[in-house]
């Protein structure tokens, strides 16, 4: 796994992952930078991908999986992530709370690589759930 971070010009940067994915990213001089940003956007994918599939495997009918991230960080540099909240809004049809709790919950605890490393780093990890009923 690799990615490349090219730098084009001024405070912009071109990331170009192993699998040919590109994202501009640019430093953002009153909030600290992007790339922070980036941290947050990639928990958020990871952990919705193992919320998606564990749900998918016990037959929820889920119509929509929205992940919001949202950090606090140091104020001292560097200004690292202290603590994280990872929230899930799951819309679908008559899902079962227990499947979705459980879901969250794994991959907090054993699949989301992502989640476990920061944890690992010190950063105080937390994650909730909110179930939507989709229209009929």
């Amino acid at each position: 796994m690799h990615a490349t971070v090219e730098w084009v010009g001024d405070d912009r940067y071109k990331a170009t992952t192993g699998s040919g994915f590109d994202v501009m990213i640019d430093r953002d001089l009153k909030e600290g930078g992007r790339p922070m940003e980036l941290l947050l956007a990639s928990l958020g994918s990871c952990s919705s991908v193992d919320v998606m599939a564990i749900l998918r495997k016990s037959r929820q009918d889920v119509v929509s999986c929205v992940v919001e991230v949202s950090g606090e960080r140091a104020d001292a540099v560097p200004a690292v992530f202290t603590a994280i909240h990872v929230k899930f809004i799951v819309t679908g049809r008559k899902l079962k709370e227990a499947h979705v709790r459980r879901a969250v919950q794994l991959s907090a605890e054993q699949y989301c690589s992502v989640s476990l490393m920061l944890e690992k780093g010190g950063v105080e990890m937390s994650h909730s759930y909110e179930i939507v009923e989709a229209d009929a």
